[in-house]
């Protein structure tokens, strides 16, 4: 689904991404860690080129990201992108918010948009605050509105760029247990996330990022249960993690 070939990146004379070589299969749930300023969520944003990158390739279901006649803002329209902050729209009720892209990209009808948009509501726990506004809701359930507004626009792999890191702590897990079901229903997911126990649960494999670079890319078991087989790098960083 998801193909990244040997990926470079620079902010004028600094390199942030170096050779970043991976790829996500239909269905899998690839975890993305690693120390902040590591290059995650620089890597997980050039997915759907939010970011550009100088240098490689990128090929999502097929269509090549470096490719000039790719058309970007239909692609971006299949992938779906859960940000750290929500980035809802505050002055829209949270059906508008589920809606309008639906209407404008998809070209949905809004009687049809708002169905399903309610039904993506209900599925996170959330229809009852239909009417309401982003500001009238907790962090969590932004951000789980969030995940509804990704989904209704049916894409094939979803992107999620610390999707808990700015939500109190109680929050957390009703964001990670929507994100569970989804894993477990087969959808396409990479995230980037410091939770290390979700990623245990549900990650198919676990990329590890150090300095901009692929430090470690392997299957969770050996991730967690191998600790001799990891770099010193990622032993450091485990090591932190997991002994709170």
């Amino acid at each position: 689904m998801i193909s990244i070939q040997n990926v470079n990146k620079w902010y004028g004379d600094f390199q942030v991404l170096t050779d970043c070589n991976t790829s996500v299969a239909k269905g899998e749930v690839v975890v993305v860690c690693g120390p902040s300023g590591s290059g995650k969520s620089t890597l997980i944003k050039c997915v759907n080129a939010l970011e550009p990158f100088q240098k490689g390739d990128i090929v999502v279901d097929g269509a090549s990201i470096a490719d000039p006649k790719t058309n970007l803002p239909k692609l971006r329209s299949r992938v779906g992108m859960v940000f750290q902050h929500f980035e809802l729209f505050p002055h829209l009720s949270i059906t508008e918010n589920l809606t309008i892209a639906q209407t404008k990209v998809l070209g949905r009808g809004k009687e049809e948009a708002t169905e399903k948009g309610l039904a993506l509501l209900d599925r996170v726990g959330l229809k009852a605050h239909a009417h309401k506004h982003p500001g009238q809701l907790s962090g969590g359930q932004q951000q789980r509105v969030a995940i509804a507004r990704a989904l209704a626009m049916d894409p094939i792999v979803m992107l999620f760029d610390e999707p808990t890191s700015a939500l109190d702590p109680e929050m957390v897990n009703e964001v990670l247990d929507v994100m569970v079901q989804l894993a477990q229903e087969g959808m396409t997911m990479m995230c980037v996330t410091h939770e290390m126990g979700f990623a245990r649960k549900v990650a198919d494999r676990v990329i590890f990022m150090d300095r901009g670079q692929v430090v470690e890319d392997c299957a969770k078991e050996e991730f967690f249960g191998n600790l001799d087989g990891r770099s010193e790098r990622a032993r450091q960083f485990l090591a932190k993690i997991l002994s709170h």
